[in-house]
Formats: structure tokens, C-alpha cells, sequence
């Protein structure tokens, strides 16, 4: 097994991979000591060390005073008994304080990985992939237990952390801060590394250095959000994509979270994350528990690219489900961006029969479908065909479709109602709301209460009758605002901060409900494009929409900042018509189409108004992405140029035998009189030869080391090159 216990030192070592990580059990705290490079032994060589350091306090009944919280790295930390910063969490007791004392219990080791009950998780499918350990803590005075959950995965550099409370006294709790994991390090010599953004660009590639004080990154916007991404990591000052060490943290999570890092005044770095403790409590009566969300935790000895594809086959195959786990991903055509809510079955029909003779495989009717949505004022809730639009039904269009041997698939907004609708009429008090306030609107539209049982069991009624009454093999499932005067009618006033939390967990279990009830359709998440792409949703759902922006300058840094964490399987990415309808930009339907196959391929435009040129021209983007879909979507993805760093972005796909790979080039702007730019490959096999684009031979030595010209000959802004070799 990955866990080992030294009963004599108390020393907990836990190998994960080519990764260790350490702790102590100490006067009865749990002391970390330890996560990095992977070590046979751990003998204690850079041992901690106690210095009586004054406005450290000294934990009673201590007389030593070195001894003091505020200087021990620890694993669980609190608040109130001479540690000074931030606390992993804090428990309120019914006098009013919020003083509590963890102190080590007992533990266990246990081969696998249990599930978190109501939460999505990484998983494993045999016992034999992971370790965990569960430490039990106790509060004495309160007879509160809390367990560490840590789960060591053999063949992978990847811990897994969570936290569960039990509360087994005769008084109740309050849980005001409960966060999923924590780890002291004992320097600051990092730099600080996130995803931020906003809509339109999500996920943009942020790094600074790591200074004093509190730094971090938090939604309160009742999803993951657009603006911040729940990933965190510290770097060592000289990481690159090939070197250096990374230390990442991602929640699997969908809702509000924290995520930071505190430097000390002896210039030792907190980092936590979990839960955000705004807006947040959860009262814990005599006999209740409460589960925390998991956090991810991945070290990279070798730079960025190591940690990109820890996670990416983590995720693509131990967190994401179902039976389009594995499963090569079909192309598809939207008509959001072809008609928005003007259309008909006829204009539907005509836009499919275009998409087939191009060799699009799956037509995907958008928004408008439904009750009276003719604009976006109206009908989210009532999940009813708009006979007037779809007389015949919506299974007479898909029939329509699928005789056009396509499949065909459909965009829900589940979360979300209009005040114009008849759900809202019906039950006014259904949507997150809080009495005598005015409810604000984003949108046009208002929040579902998914706190309530009651209104998570109409919506999986609901959605469930849609997808049964056609033959639909594709659900685009989207969440169009966040969350604004967050109380629920159904609860109590000492629990209504907890309604954002209650709501993920009705929202998991919707999910959860309905992918299982149709495990032939493919669900894409989305969320106004990538307001909601993180973990926690690609436990139901596979992929995501990566953004509403399509315009491929713009999605050269979204997809290669999203591809620091997320897997290429997972992220949406389409063809739209110029000028741009987000930035107005125009780009060669070659540089769109380039951009795009760096993912799941599709398009969002009309392709009736295409010229003969243009029909051609997709015709072998299209035949291109299926002759190399399994490549791109499963296969090793390697970062070579970063559009954070210049003009010039490039990235190449890698087979797993190293037999086939795929490089895609792009300049943004044109130079004058410019340099000459060689571009080395990653990942090939060094001994083995490669014919390029079924012409030249090169050793992948050669490729790799010397590199590859990009040619002088291609001219303008918004060019794009790609490359396919093949091992003799």
C-alpha cells in the first residue's frame, strides 16, 4: 500500500506515484512535514525546529515555549488557541464562542477510495489503484469528530484530501468555515499561479511572485464563475513547461469557494481551500455530520506539462463517467449563432441537410424551442414544445434530422426560470429569493430553488419527459447567471446561509438523476460558455462549452489556459462566422477551423449562406478531424508556445505509443521584415523516424531537439500551420 505508520515515530508517509508526502502525529496535532519528490525513507533530516518566539503563544497546558501553533505547519489548523492564522475551519458552540482543539484520535487505512455521499469525486475501479487514510480528530469539550480523508493513488503523483465533521455531542454546532484541505509549507520561495477572467475569457494564465500576507482567488457568485477558476498552484521561481516544481490544488466543486495562500511572518506559506466560508454556515445538530468537497492535489517535479497531464488523465478517466468517457466525441452544428430564436422546423431541417452533405455528424437545436421563447424575457421553466414553432413536435424534427443520418441533440436551461412563465405563476416562491427584497434579475431570468427538494423533483420530471419523447442523443445543459439574494423559503432562519451549499447538492443530484436515467446522451455542460468549468460538473458531464467567445484569436488563450488543468476531451470548441459576434474580429475559416479541432469540433453558424468555397473547405476540416478525433481527444497534449508570452501560440497532440502526432501553429500579427521562428516538438520517440505530412522523414530527435521551421512563406495576420507525422 501507498500509506505506511511508524506506531513508534508516529510518522504518517504516503506515496503517491513519484510523490511523498508526510505528516506527524505531535502532542496530539497532526504536523506536516513533508510533500514533494518521492523518498524511500523519512528519517527526519530536515526535522522541524522549536524557538521561544515572542507573540507566539504557548497552548495550555504547555510550559515549553517553543512549543506554539503559531509556528507549527500543520494539517488541520483552528483558530483561537495561539495559531494566528488562517484556520481550515471554525465551529461556533451554542455560548457563543468559536474556540475549538482538534487534537489525533485514531486512524485507519483502507485499500480504494470510498465515494463522498451526495458529492462528485475522483473514483478509482479496482481497489488496487489507491490507498486511504482516514485520521479521526476530536474536540474533547465538545465531543465534535472530525476525519481526514486522504487518498494516495499508486501510479499517479496525485492526493486526494476531504474532511468530514460529526458532531457527537449533546449541544449544537455551527460550522461557520469548513475547509477541504491545508498544507504548511515552510518557505515562501514560490511564485502564485491561477486561471481568471471573465465572460468572454475565462481561464487566462495569471503568475506572480508570492509576497507577504494573504493572497487568493474565491467565487461568491454561487458557481465556480467565469472570473476565477477553483485551481490553485505555487511554483518554484524557475518553472517552465519542462521544468521546475509545481504544487496544485483544484476543488471539485461547482459552487463558491476559497482558495489561498497566507505568507507568515517567518515567511512560511498556508495554503487551503475549500467551501467559502461568505455567506456560509451550516448548523450541525446533536448526531448530524457534514461532508466537504474533495480538493485535488497534484506535484509536479517537472514543470507544467508533467502537471497538465496528471490531471488530464486523471480527469479523463478516474473523475469523468458513463459511457462517452472513452468514447471518440461526434462534431456537431449549433443554430444558436445561425438564427438565435428566429427558426422553424423547415429552416432547422434545411440547416441539418447542409451539415450531412458536409459530413457534420449531430445538429443541435439551441434555445427557443420551448413554451413561448421567442426572446429571452420568457418560458425558462416551462421544458413544453412551442407547437407554434415545432407543430409536428419536437420528435417529428428529430426524426427529420436523424433521416438526414444525423443525431440530434437539444439546449436546456434546468437551473433557471422567467418570471413570465407559467412554473413562476404557479409557484412564486420557488426561485432563491429573500422576503421584502426586491429579486434581481440577470438576464431576464431568476435562480431555481434547488435547496428544495420539491422543485429538484419537477425538474428531473420534467427534463426526463423532454428527453424521452425523442429520440435526442446530445443535451446542452446551461446556466445563464449567477446567484443574487440567495434564501430559500423552505428553511429556517438560523440555516438560510446554507442554501448556496444546499443548492450544489440538490444540483448533483439532478445531475446526477437524470445522466443516469439516459446514459446514451452525451451532456455538455455550459454555463454563458465557461462560467461553470471545473471538476465537480465533469463528474456528470464529460466536456464543457470553454467559452461563448468563438473567435479564434480570443480561444488561443482561453483553450490554452483551460488546458493547464482540463483534459482536451473535455472542452467544447466551434467554428462561428465572421465578423466575430463577440469581438467582431475576422479571421480565414482555415485559422477558425485550425483553432477549433484543438478540442471537441463543431460549429455555430449558417451553413446555408455558405459559399460553394467555404462548403468545400469544411468538408475537409471535417473529413481531417475524423481521420485525427482520436488523437486530439485522447491523445498526450503538449504546450510549445504560449500565447501569454507573444505573437506566436503552438501546441501538438501525441499518440500514446508515440506513432502518430499532431502540431498546430498560429501567428497573431504579422511582422515586418520578422525573424525566422523554429518550433521544437515534445513527446515523439527520439529513437523512431517520422514521415511529415506524408513527405519528408525526420528523426523525432531531430524534431525534438533541432525542431521544426516554421515556413517564411506564410504571410498576413491570423495564420495558422498544422503538421501530421507518422513513425515508420
Amino acid at each position: 500500500m501507498g500509506i505506511q505508520f511508524d506506531s513508534a515515530t508516529q510518522v504518517f508517509h504516503l506515496q503517491a506515484g513519484n510523490t511523498s508526502y508526510v505528516m506527524q502525529v505531535r502532542s496530539g496535532y497532526l504536523v506536516h512535514l513533508y510533500w514533494g519528490r518521492k523518498i524511500r525513507n523519512f528519517s527526519g533530516t530536515n526535522a522541524l525546529q522549536f524557538l521561544d518566539r515572542a507573540f507566539s503563544g504557548n497552548p495550555s497546558p504547555s510550559k515549553d515555549r517553543t512549543f506554539s501553533l503559531d509556528t507549527l505547519p500543520q494539517e488541520y489548523p483552528s483558530y483561537g488557541a495561539t495559531d494566528f492564522r488562517v484556520p481550515a475551519y471554525q465551529v461556533q458552540l451554542e455560548n457563543g464562542t468559536t474556540v475549538t482543539d482538534l487534537r489525533y484520535q485514531s486512524h485507519r487505512i483502507v485499500h480504494g477510495k470510498p465515494s463522498l455521499p451526495g458529492l462528485p469525486a475522483t473514483y478509482t475501479e479496482q481497489d488496487e489503484e489507491a490507498s486511504t487514510l482516514e485520521v479521526e480528530m476530536k474536540d474533547e469539550l465538545t465531543d465534535l469528530i472530525v476525519t481526514l480523508s486522504y487518498t494516495v493513488y499508486e501510479e499517479r503523483n496525485v492526493i486526494t484530501r476531504s474532511v468530514s465533521y460529526q458532531n457527537k455531542g449533546n449541544e449544537n454546532l455551527k460550522l461557520l468555515s469548513a475547509l477541504s484541505a491545508n498544507v504548511d509549507f515552510r518557505t515562501d520561495n514560490f511564485d502564485f499561479v491561477h486561471l481568471s477572467g471573465a465572460w468572454g475569457r475565462e481561464r487566462y494564465l495569471e503568475r506572480h511572485p508570492l509576497r507577504v500576507g494573504m493572497q487568493s482567488v474565491e467565487s461568491r457568485r454561487g458557481a465556480s464563475s467565469h472570473q476565477q477558476n477553483p485551481f490553485l498552484a505555487l511554483v518554484s521561481k524557475d518553472a517552465t513547461e519542462d521544468h521546475g516544481e509545481v504544487y496544485a490544488f483544484n476543488f471539485v466543486y461547482s459552487g463558491n469557494f476559497i482558495a489561498q495562500a497566507e505568507v507568515d511572518q517567518f515567511h512560511n506559506t498556508r495554503v487551503s481551500m475549500g467551501i467559502n466560508p461568505f455567506d456560509f454556515s451550516w448548523k450541525l445538530e446533536s448526531g448530524e455530520s457534514f461532508q466537504c468537497p474533495e480538493v485535488v492535489m497534484v506535484y509536479a517535479a517537472n514543470g507544467f506539462g508533467e502537471l497538465s497531464k496528471t490531471f488530464h488523465d486523471l480527469y479523463r478517466t478516474r473523475l469523468a463517467r458513463g459511457s462517452f468517457r472513452d468514447k471518440e466525441r461526434p462534431i456537431l452544428i449549433n443554430n444558436w449563432e445561425a438564427t438565435y430564436f428566429d427558426f422553424n422546423a423547415d429552416k432547422i431541417e434545411d440547416i441539418a441537410k447542409v451539415g450531412s452533405e458536409l459530413g457534420i455528424e449531430l445538429f443541435v437545436l439551441d434555445d427557443g424551442w420551448f413554451g413561448k421563447r421567442d426572446n429571452d424575457t420568457t418560458s425558462l421553466g416551462d421544458w413544453f414544445v412551442d407547437r407554434d414553432k415545432l407543430p409536428e413536435g419536437l420528435d417529428n424534427l428529430a426524426e427529420r434530422v436523424r433521416n438526414l443520418d444525423m443525431q440530434f441533440g437539444l439546449w436546456f436551461e434546468p437551473e433557471m426560470i422567467s418570471v413570465d412563465s407559467d412554473l413562476y405563476r404557479e409557484h412564486p416562491d420557488w426561485c432563491l429569493h429573500v422576503p421584502n427584497r426586491p429579486r434581481s434579475e440577470s438576464r431576464n431570468q431568476l435562480v431555481l430553488d434547488y435547496s428544495r427538494p420539491e422543485v429538484c423533483d419537477e425538474i428531473i420530471k420534467r427534463v426526463c419527459a423532454i428527453l424521452a419523447s425523442a429520440p435526442i442523443t446530445y443535451v446542452k445543459w446551461d446556466m445563464n447567471r449567477h446567484m443574487t439574494e440567495i434564501g430559500s423559503a423552505a428553511l429556517p432562519p438560523e440555516r438560510q446561509r446554507e442554501t448556496a451549499h444546499r443548492y450544489m447538492l440538490g444540483l448533483y443530484r439532478v445531475m446526477e438523476e437524470i445522466t443516469a436515467a439516459f446514459p446514451h446522451v452525451l451532456f455538455e455542460s455550459c454555463s454563458g460558455g465557461g462560467g461553470r468549468f471545473d471538476p465537480g460538473i465533469l463528474h456528470y458531464m464529460p466536456q464543457t462549452w470553454t467559452s461563448d467567445n468563438t473567435d479564434a484569436i480570443s480561444r488561443l488563450k482561453i483553450q490554452y489556459g483551460t488546458s493547464l488543468v482540463y483534459p482536451i476531451s473535455s472542452m467544447g470548441s466551434h467554428v462561428s462566422a465572421v465578423p466575430n459576434h463577440q469581438v467582431h474580429r475576422e479571421t480565414s475559416l482555415k485559422m477558425r477551423g485550425d483553432v477549433a479541432m484543438s478540442g471537441n469540433f463543431g460549429y455555430e453558424l449558417d451553413l446555408t449562406k455558405l459559399t460553394d468555397q467555404e462548403k468545400e473547405e469544411i468538408t475537409k476540416q471535417v473529413l481531417f478531424y475524423k481521420e485525427n478525433r482520436q488523437l486530439i481527444q485522447f491523445g498526450d497534449f503538449y504546450r510549445l508556445c504560449s500565447p501569454f508570452a507573444g505573437n506566436e501560440t503552438a501546441w501538438m497532440f501525441v499518440s500514446e505509443d508515440k506513432t502518430e502526432a499532431l502540431v498546430f501553429y498560429y501567428r497573431v500579427l504579422a511582422e515586418a521584415n520578422a525573424p525566422l521562428s523554429v518550433l521544437p516538438l515534445k513527446g515523439l520517440n527520439p529513437d523512431a523516424n517520422y514521415t511529415l505530412d506524408n513527405a519528408e522523414v525526420h528523426g523525432g530527435d531531430e524534431l525534438m531537439y533541432s525542431g521544426l521551421a516554421i515556413p517564411a512563406t506564410v504571410h498576413g495576420d491570423f495564420q495558422s500551420v498544422v503538421w501530421k507525422l507518422k513513425a515508420e
